[in-house]
C-alpha cells in the first residue's frame, strides 16, 4: 500500500510483527501514521514482511495474494482454524499457523508428542487447490517428529514391527520398524516444494533438530534422548525405503524438529532462505525503486535477527541499494556497532519512549508512531 503525497521523500516501511502486540502490518500502519503526521508530503510505501515463520501468510494478504481458510490437527491433533495464502498456482503454506507453539492448547509444551500432521494437511489442501508449487515455511514448530506427521498426512505409512500404525510424534519413532511410502499422494511428484527457512542445522548430532531447537519446545534431557535416538533409527528408515541415502545432513533438514528433512528427502523440496523468498513475493524490491529511506523492525532486535530473520534482509537489501535503513523495535541488546554493521543507519525502541516493558506492549502503536514522526 502506498500513502502518496507529491514532492515528498519516499520512505519504504517493511517491518515484521512485534509479537504479542502487533501484526506485520499494524507495526507498519503504526510507524506510517507518524512519518505522515511529522510530514504529510511523504510518499509511504507500505510492505509487510515475514521470514517464513508466524505472520507469513498474514504479511502475503497485502502482496497479490488470496487467502483460504483451512480447518486442519494442531499439534496436538485438536482442529484448528488455518489459512494458506495462494496466487495463480503458488501456494504458501506455514507450519506456525497450521501447528506450530502458538497452535498449543493452553500453551502446554508436548515435546515428545507433537505432531506436524497439519502442515502435511494444508499442503495437501493447497495442492487440491490447484497449487503446483508449494512453499512450505519453516518456523515457531511445535514438534520434533522430524516431519513424520506431515508425510502421514500426504500418505506414507509408518509401521512398527508388528505392521501397526504408530501413534503421533517424536517419542513413537523409536518404535519404527518400516517406512512405507506407496501410498504418498501422486500429485507431490509433479508439485515444486520450496522449503523456507533461514536455519542450518542438519537432522541429527550436536547442531541438529533435537540439540538446538528442542528445549524450547519442552524437552530436557532424558526427552532430548529418546528424540535423538527415535530421529536417528526414522532417518535410517526412510533411506532404506528410498534405497538411498537420506540428506539428514544437508543444511536446512533439522529445520522446524527434522520437517525439513521430510521436505527434502522424501517429497524432493530444495530449501530456499526463508527471508530472501518472502522478500519477493511481497515485491519488496520493487517498492525500494526510488526510496530515499528504508524503515523495518521488529519486537526485539538482537542477534538473533543477525542470523537471518526478517528485519535484516531488508537492512541487507537496503545497503545494496544505498539506502539509509532505520530499525524501530520493543527492545534492542545490540551494540551500535553490531546494528551499524547489519545495515542500520539508526536504532530506536520503544523502551526509548517507556521504560516498562509491560506498558511498551500494550502501547505499541501509540509508540511507533512516535518514533515514525521522529524519522522525517
Amino acid at each position: 500500500m502506498a500513502v502518496h503525497q507529491p514532492d515528498g521523500r519516499v520512505v519504504v516501511v517493511a517491518c515484521d510483527k512485534f509479537k504479542g502486540s502487533l501484526t506485520a502490518r499494524e507495526v507498519d500502519e503504526a510507524v506510517a501514521a507518524g512519518i505522515l503526521a511529522a510530514n504529510p508530503e511523504t510518499e509511504v510505501r507500505i510492505v509487510p514482511i515475514a521470514d517464513g515463520g508466524d505472520g507469513t501468510v498474514a504479511a502475503l494478504a497485502g502482496a497479490g495474494f488470496r487467502l483460504v481458510p483451512v480447518t486442519v490437527a494442531g499439534p496436538t491433533l485438536e482442529p484448528v482454524a488455518a489459512h494458506y495464502a495462494v496466487r495463480g498456482d503458488l501456494a504458501v503454506v506455514e507450519l506456525a499457523d497450521t501447528c506450530g507453539l502458538l497452535r498449543l492448547p493452553g500453551d502446554r509444551l508436548a515435546p515428545l508428542t507433537a505432531s506436524s500432521r497439519g502442515l502435511g494437511e494444508a499442503m495437501l489442501a493447497a495442492v487440491d487447490g490447484g497449487g503446483r508449487t508449494v512453499v512450505i515455511g519453516l518456523g515457531g514448530s511445535a514438534s520434533n517428529d522430524g516431519g513424520a506427521g506431515m508425510l502421514r498426512a500426504l500418505g506414507v505409512r509408518l509401521l512398527d514391527a508388528s505392521g501397526a500404525e504408530l501413534a503421533e510424534g517424536g517419542a513413537a519413532l523409536q518404535d519404527l520398524a518400516c517406512v512405507d511410502l506407496d501410498g504418498l499422494d501422486p500429485r507431490l511428484r509433479e508439485t515444486e516444494i520450496v522449503v523456507a527457512c533461514d536455519v542450518d542445522n542438519p537432522l541429527l548430532g550436536p547442531r541438529g533438530a533435537v540439540a538446538t531447537f528442542s528445549a524450547q519446545k519442552g524437552a530436557g534431557p532424558e526427552e532430548q534422548a529418546i528424540l535423538e535416538a527415535s530421529l536417528t533409527t526414522y532417518a535410517s528408515l526412510v533411506s532404506d525405503a528410498l534405497d538411498r541415502a537420506a540428506p539428514a545432513d544437508t543444511p536446512g533438514a533439522g529445520a522446524a524438529g527434522g520437517v525439513g528433512f521430510a521436505a527434502l528427502a522424501v517429497l524432493g523440496g530444495r530449501v530456499e532462505r526463508g527471508v530472501h523468498l518472502l522478500l519477493d513475493l511481497v515485491g519488496f524490491h520493487e517498492a525500494l525503486v526510488g526510496a530515499d529511506l528504508v524503515v523495518t523492525g521488529e519486537g526485539s532486535f538482537d542477534h538473533q535477527t543477525l542470523s537471518g530473520k526478517a528485519p535484516l534482509g531488508v537492512l541487507e537489501a537496503a545497503a545494496r541499494r544505498g539506502i539509509p535503513a532505520a530499525v524501530l523495535c520493543g527492545r534492542t541488546t545490540l551494540s551500535s556497532a553490531e546494528a551499524e554493521q547489519a545495515g542500520a543507519t539508526t536504532v530506536r525502541a520503544l523502551t526509548d519512549l517507556e521504560p516498562d516493558p509491560e506498558r511498551c506492549m500494550t502501547n505499541a502503536a501509540e509508540l511507533l508512531t512516535q518514533l515514525g514522526g521522529g524519522l522525517v
